[in-house]
């Protein structure tokens, strides 16, 4: 069950994050781009954001497939654990350092 919810999450970064079909740009003016409440459009808003919670997404999914495949293949998946570990962490950085960014544009 771990392993088909990792590659559902795989499958649905990757549409998003290759603009399968127009669903980023869907996403993007549908749910991204819009005010929370009193909070304005963040980071997601912009392409390069959408990109890194694509990534995010990604990144999770790995995890997953690693954790589910290291049931059988130890190696395997704790590598995969270990590669959607980094990925989370380096792109999670890059979310905050833009959320900041845009946090900080914003004009009160």
């Amino acid at each position: 069950m771990v392993l088909a919810i990792g590659g559902l999450l795989c499958v649905a970064g990757l549409v998003l994050l290759l603009n399968v079909g127009g669903a980023a740009d869907i996403v993007m003016r549908r749910v991204t781009s819009q005010p929370l409440g009193e909070l304005a459009p963040g980071f997601a808003a912009s392409r390069r954001g959408f990109q890194t919670y694509a990534t995010l997404v990604i990144a999770i999914g790995v995890f997953a497939v690693g954790l589910g495949v290291a049931g059988s293949s130890a190696l395997i998946g704790a590598g995969l654990m270990v590669l959607g570990g980094i990925a989370f962490v380096g792109a999670s950085v890059i979310a905050i350092a833009g959320e900041v960014r845009t946090y900080r544009a914003l004009k009160r």
